[in-house]
């Protein structure tokens, strides 16, 4: 390109200089091309200089219609909050079972990783999504959730855990019906998602660590629900906002453990 521009300008000046000692104007035309990339125009008597014609092998962006669909992998609705679970109207432990938790402790963990979505305009979206959900129950008694039982059994243990973790992991299929409003001067956006989630049980995990065993890991379905239900929402601003869910089925699968023992999530979501 610089050698472009250098010769362009000699031109220049050489029919400037000419133009000034004769009495007639000399019209001279000289084009220069680099493939699709690059015009270059020179006119003498008068002066014409054109660089930098538009790029032919320029893409232009095409205008999106509605309804608009897409499909494919993504990282979308991180959650990260804090579980909790109750019985009827009380927070806590079931009568008769241990399963008293550290609420802080208590947590909730999910995102999706597959999505189908219809947008019907910038601001209006139906998307049915695929993903992981763990809820990590932080248990505060020195107790053992065994595998492999008919019903839910808790056995007491003299071993003092400094860490007794019991937790679940499903494949959670949400169904989002979201609503964004236009972009604003910093093009960021108000969003509103909505709507029923169904998840199925991967498997259940206990983990524990104290001195006299060290670290030790369970797995089974420990009698869970295998097939949960619930709806969700969720309510942010740019790329950040809050989310809540819960489930109207019990934790535990029907007449394996406590009845009317529910969970509820809420906390922090990333990625609208």
């Amino acid at each position: 390109m610089k050698k472009i521009y250098l010769i362009a300008i000699v031109i220049c000046m050489a029919q400037l200089a000419s133009a000034q000692t004769t009495d007639s104007v000399k019209t001279d035309s000289i084009t220069i091309k680099k493939g699709n990339r690059t015009h270059v125009t020179i006119e003498a008597g008068p002066v014409k200089v054109s660089v930098g014609e538009r790029d032919s092998s320029k893409k232009v962006k095409k205008p999106v219609t509605y309804p608009n669909l897409t499909y494919g992998l993504t990282f979308e609705h991180f959650d990260i909050g804090l579980s909790m679970y109750h019985t009827g109207s009380e927070f806590g432990a079931p009568n008769g079972y241990a399963l008293e938790t550290d609420t802080w402790k208590t947590s909730n963990i999910g995102f999706d990783v597959l999505q189908l979505g219809l947008r019907f305009s910038p601001n209006v979206k139906v998307m049915l999504a695929a993903g992981l959900d763990w809820n990590h129950m932080r248990l505060k008694q020195n107790v053992t959730i065994e595998a492999e039982q008919p019903a839910l059994t808790i056995t007491q243990e003299a071993i003092k855990y400094s860490k007794n973790r019991f937790s679940s992991r499903y494949l959670r299929v949400p169904l989002y019906f979201e609503y964004r409003s236009p972009e604003n001067k910093k093009g960021k956006r108000a969003s509103v998602v909505f709507g029923p989630e169904i998840g199925f049980l991967l498997d259940g995990k206990v983990k524990q660590v104290s001195k006299e065993n060290g670290k030790e890991k369970f797995k089974d379905d420990f009698n869970l629900e295998p097939f949960r239900y619930g709806a969700n929402i969720r309510i942010g601003y740019g790329g950040a906002g809050l989310f809540f869910k819960y489930y109207m089925n019990d934790v535990f699968a029907k007449g394996q453990g406590p009845a009317d023992y529910k969970n509820l999530n809420f906390g922090l979501t990333l990625g609208f």
